[in-house]
C-alpha cells in the first residue's frame, strides 16, 4: 500500500532525522490535496445519509452515537491493582489532591488530613487501585486494613474526562470485592459536602451515614456499608 501511494507521488518516505533506522512517510503536495478531496466527498456522503431524517431524528442519532463512544470508552478502562509509588498512582493521586483543593471550601492539605501513605496502601496493610484509559490515568481508589476495626476507603477520585462513563461506581464495586476477598465484613469512608456526586453514589450504592468515627478535619458526612457473607 506504502509502495503504491508512493508510485502515485502521494506520499514520500524518508529517514528519520533522529534515528536512520526508522522510516518516515508524510504526504506531499498532491497527497494533501486528494486528502482534502476525500474529506469532501465524506462529507458530501454523510451529509446524503442523514438527508431523510428530521431533526428529531438527527438528533436522536447523535446521542445514540455519543453513547455508544461512551460505551466503547468505558469497555476501554482497565483497572488494576498497582503499587501506590507508580508513576500512574502518583499522577491520579495528585490529580485528587489538585481537585480537591480546588473544590474545597478553603482549599485541601493531605498533611492535615488522616493519613493514606504509600505503606498504608500497599500489601499487606491495604492496596491501591489505578484504572487507565488509553495508557492515561482515569480514576484511582484505596484501601486501608484495619486489624480488628472496619477497612476504610480511601483516594476515591474519577479524571474529569472518564466521568459518566460509570467508573466511579466500578471502582467502589472492586474495592468492595476486594476487600471482601481478604475478609473485611464492614467499609468506612468520609466525605466532603463539597463532593456532591461523591455522597449520591456511595448513597446509591448502599452506604448508610452514621455519626462520625474520626476526626477528618475535611469531613461532613460519614459512611459505613456492612458487606454480604
Amino acid at each position: 500500500m506504502l509502495r503504491s501511494l508512493q508510485g502515485d507521488g502521494l506520499v514520500v518516505v524518508e529517514p528519520s532525522r533522529a534515528d536512520a533506522r526508522v522510516r518516515t512517510a508524510r504526504l506531499t503536495g498532491d497527497g494533501l490535496a486528494e486528502r482534502a478531496e476525500l474529506d469532501r466527498r465524506s462529507d458530501r456522503a454523510a451529509a446524503a445519509l442523514l438527508e431523510p431524517l428530521s431533526a428529531p431524528q438527527r438528533d436522536r442519532l447523535i446521542a445514540a452515537m455519543a453513547e455508544v463512544e461512551r460505551l466503547l470508552a468505558a469497555s476501554a478502562v482497565q483497572v488494576t491493582e498497582a503499587d501506590p509509588r507508580h508513576p500512574d498512582a502518583r499522577r491520579a493521586v495528585r490529580a485528587y489532591v489538585t481537585e480537591l483543593a480546588q473544590r474545597f471550601d478553603g482549599g485541601f492539605d493531605p498533611a492535615l488530613s488522616i493519613s493514606a501513605s504509600d505503606e498504608e496502601m500497599s500489601p499487606p496493610a491495604g492496596l491501591f487501585l489505578i484504572a487507565t484509559l488509553h495508557g492515561e490515568p482515569a480514576g484511582c481508589g484505596a484501601l486501608k486494613f484495619r486489624p480488628g476495626a472496619p477497612t476504610e476507603i480511601k483516594r476515591m477520585w474519577v479524571a474529569p474526562e472518564a466521568r459518566g462513563l460509570g467508573l466511579g461506581r466500578r471502582l467502589l464495586a472492586e474495592l468492595e470485592a476486594r476487600a471482601a476477598a481478604r475478609g473485611a465484613r464492614t467499609l468506612r469512608l468520609e466525605t466532603n459536602r463539597a463532593l456532591a456526586e461523591a455522597i449520591s453514589l456511595y448513597r446509591s450504592a448502599g452506604y448508610r451515614e452514621v455519626a462520625a468515627f474520626n476526626d477528618e478535619p475535611y469531613a461532613h458526612y460519614w459512611f459505613e456499608k456492612t458487606l454480604p457473607t
